[in-house]
């Protein structure tokens, strides 16, 4: 016979959510072992804020625009007007709406962190769990995601390399 207390359901949760208050991740569902950024992990079951957004903010070709990386993520070519191109090494997906007009999102799905794999039809399309963004502001189109994408700035250069601002 054992003197140890039985672990009981309420145990393990207490612990996880200590856990997750702490700075780890939790994954309710399998999918992508790769982990959302900081600020994009959470779940359907727990509650948060509504969240919108970021104000439009169109990049457009300058030649004064700094560049925050110094290397172009993409060519401005390269991404189709009405779609998009997903680099999933950077984990960023570049749109562009209406022709001249860039955005970049993370390609990380808010619902369960898988990255996005395509761009088609004016959204960004999530493999895991069938989420769709779309491509003008990265808002959802179609859940299980419940949080638009998180928008993240650009420039386009003169000669048309597309970086982080």
């Amino acid at each position: 016979m054992s003197d140890r207390t039985p672990t009981t359901r309420r145990t393990v949760l207490a612990a996880g959510a200590a856990a997750a208050l702490a700075g780890g991740t939790l994954t309710a569902c399998g999918g992508s072992k790769e982990k959302a950024p900081a600020g994009e992990s959470g779940s359907a079951s727990s509650p948060q804020a509504a969240q919108s957004p970021a104000p439009e903010a169109t990049a457009t070709p300058s030649a004064s625009a700094p560049s925050g990386t110094g290397k172009a993520l993409v060519q401005a070519s390269a991404v189709p007007v009405g779609g998009g191109t997903v680099l999933k090494a950077e984990k960023l997906v570049v749109t562009q709406p209406s022709a001249g007009s860039f955005r970049c999102f993370t390609a990380v799905c808010t619902h369960q962190g898988c990255i996005v794999s395509t761009v088609a039809n004016g959204t960004i399309d999530c493999p895991c769990h069938g989420s769709k963004f779309h491509v003008a502001d990265g808002t959802v189109a179609h859940g299980p995601a419940t949080r638009p994408l998180t928008e993240k700035a650009i420039t386009v250069a003169p000669d048309g390399g597309i970086s982080l601002a």
